[in-house]
C-alpha cells in the first residue's frame, strides 16, 4: 500500500474497462485521480468507488474531440490539487472496417479519440510533470503491432502513439519524466459481450494467449500502471509493456 500516496494522476477514458481498472488499483495506492470521459452516468458511478478509498478523487466529463477541452482538463486538475505527477492517455474509439471501405470519418474518428488527445494533453502536461519529474502512460495495441485485420484506422492511430511516446521520451527524459507504453489485453466490458455473442471465436483466442486467459483490468492492467507511476519504474522510459499474457513477444 501507498505506491502512489498523494500523487495526483489524470486517466483518460477512466468511467469503466482498463480505465476503471487501472483508476481503482491506483486509488488503492493512495493516489487522487481524475478519471475524464465522456460518459457523465459511468464516470458518477466510478467517482463514487474510487472516492471510498480516495475521498479527493475527481470526474471531468468531456469529449476529447473536441481539443478545447484538453488543456482545460489539465488546468482544471492542477488548479484544484496543485499539482500532477501521471497522465494515463487511455481513451481510444475506433470502427472495424477492412482498409477497402475505411473512410475518413473512420479515421478522424481513431485519430481524433486516440492521437490527438494523447498529443496534446501530453503537451498541457508538459510544465506540471516537469515540476513533479512525473510519468506519463500511453497505450498501444496488438492490432497495431501485429496488424490485425480490419483495424486500419486504429492501428495506425496506436502506432503513431508509440512513435509519439518514443520522441517525448527522448525529449523530455533530460526533465526526469518517464513516458511509457502500456499493449494490453484485457477481460473489458467489450470483451465480454463479444464472449458472449462469439464464445466458440472467443475461446480459440483465448486458447492462442501463452497465459490462457485475458488479463484482470484491476489486477493485471492496472498492476502495472501502478508500477509505471511509481518511483519502482525510475529508470524505465520509452518502453512498450506487453500486457498481454505473452500474446506478442517483442524481441
Amino acid at each position: 500500500m501507498g505506491k502512489l500516496l498523494d500523487k495526483v494522476v489524470i486517466i483518460t477514458g477512466g468511467a469503466g474497462g482498463i480505465g476503471g481498472g487501472m483508476a481503482k488499483a491506483m486509488v488503492k495506492e493512495g493516489a487522487v485521480v481524475a478519471i475524464v470521459d465522456v460518459n457523465k452516468e459511468t464516470g458518477e458511478e466510478m467517482l463514487k468507488e474510487l472516492q471510498t478509498h480516495s475521498p479527493k478523487s475527481m470526474f471531468i466529463q468531456a469529449n476529447l474531440m473536441d481539443h478545447g477541452n484538453l488543456y482545460k482538463i489539465v488546468n482544471t486538475v492542477v488548479e484544484k490539487y496543485g499539482r500532477l505527477d501521471v497522465l494515463v492517455n487511455n481513451a481510444h474509439a475506433s470502427k472495424q472496417v477492412p482498409l477497402e471501405n475505411t473512410t475518413q470519418a473512420d479515421l478522424d474518428l481513431s485519430v481524433g479519440t486516440g492521437f490527438y488527445p494523447t498529443f496534446y494533453l501530453m503537451q498541457a502536461a508538459l510544465p506540471h510533470l516537469k515540476e513533479s519529474k512525473g510519468n506519463i502512460i500511453n497505450f498501444a495495441s496488438g492490432a497495431g503491432l501485429a496488424g490485425h485485420e480490419t483495424q486500419g484506422a486504429y492501428a495506425a492511430a496506436k502506432e503513431a502513439i508509440r512513435g509519439l511516446s518514443r520522441v517525448a521520451a527522448n525529449e523530455w527524459g533530460r526533465f526526469g519524466i518517464n513516458v511509457n507504453i502500456i499493449s494490453p489485453i484485457a477481460y473489458s466490458p467489450g470483451v465480454e459481450a463479444w464472449s458472449k455473442a462469439q464464445p466458440e471465436y472467443y475461446e480459440a483466442v483465448k486458447n492462442k494467449i501463452p497465459l490462457g486467459r485475458f488479463g484482470d483490468v484491476e489486477k493485471d492492467i492496472g498492476r502495472v500502471a501502478v508500477f509505471l507511476a511509481s518511483e519502482d519504474s525510475q529508470y524505465i522510459t520509452g518502453q512498450t509493456i506487453m500486457t498481454d499474457g505473452g500474446s506478442i513477444m517483442l524481441h
